[in-house]
């Protein structure tokens, strides 16, 4: 009789795995169709140097729900934000560069492949100019709010400063002699499953910066990085993690 119980018991432990397998292959994917949770990080490349802003959301992906290919993807407002992020900068060669500041948060935004894409970016970033931010003899105010978009901007303080911004794209582009790229990334570099868990998506954009400067900062070149990295949802995880375990016992048993 006991023998007998126990190998009810493992059918019953064993139904359960496969119900958890189950539904990780064939209800997960309904649940998340049109979603992906991320992590990333929007990064503003200033010369040789930039400031990172990391963040995490969800991503509405491909307009017909289905998951594999990375056609489209929105981002929602706020995803990536961050006030006075300062990196400081005291290379020699640098000079009179002393640090930078960010205060900028990404507004809502889609991108079709292969774009351009419009995701904008609010805020300004502060070139510090003869010392470091706490104490610069003079600011360069830069504005942000064309990256990503497209347009022209001004700003007149101390350095009169015009920003052209373009729309975001998965290809490359160039801001004088400087390049940055995009990619699509898969599990396994496969460009064909990005919108998948580990999939990666890098999305540029440059932006041109001219002053009344005279020499190297008469004209600077500019790039936004907008780099997503795709993560399973804590649900498919613990699914995941139900199924695998009770396969596993059910394997030493």
């Amino acid at each position: 009789m006991r023998s007998c119980a126990v190998r009810n018991r493992w059918r019953s432990l064993g139904w359960v795995g496969v119900l958890a397998l189950a539904t990780l292959v064939v209800g997960a994917p309904a649940a998340r169709a049109a979603t992906l949770p991320f992590t990333g990080s929007l990064s503003i490349l200033l010369g040789s140097f930039g400031l990172g802003i990391p963040g995490a959301g969800i991503a509405t992906v491909n307009g017909d729900g289905a998951l594999g290919h990375l056609q489209s993807i929105a981002i929602p407002a706020g995803a990536f934000d961050v006030q006075g992020l300062t990196v400081s900068i005291t290379t020699p060669s640098a000079y009179p560069l002393g640090g930078l500041q960010v205060t900028a948060a990404n507004a809502a935004g889609d991108f079709s492949k292969p774009g351009p894409g419009s995701i904008g970016l609010l805020g300004a970033a502060k070139v510090c100019l003869f010392g470091p931010c706490s104490g610069a003899v003079a600011n360069l105010v830069v504005p942000l709010d064309v990256v990503g978009v497209g347009g022209t901007t001004y700003a007149t303080a101390a350095v009169n400063v015009t920003v052209v911004g373009a729309p975001w794209t998965s290809g490359t582009v160039a801001v004088g002699a400087s390049t940055a790229r995009g990619y699509f990334h898969g599990p396994a570099s496969q460009t064909s499953s990005t919108a998948r868990a580990s999939g990666e998506l890098q999305l540029v954009t440059p932006i041109f910066i001219s002053t009344n400067l005279a020499g190297e900062f008469a004209a600077v070149s500019a790039f936004g990085v907008l780099n997503l990295h795709f993560v399973p949802e804590p649900t498919t995880l613990l699914l995941l993690g139900a199924g695998l375990f009770v396969t596993a016992a059910i394997g030493r048993r």
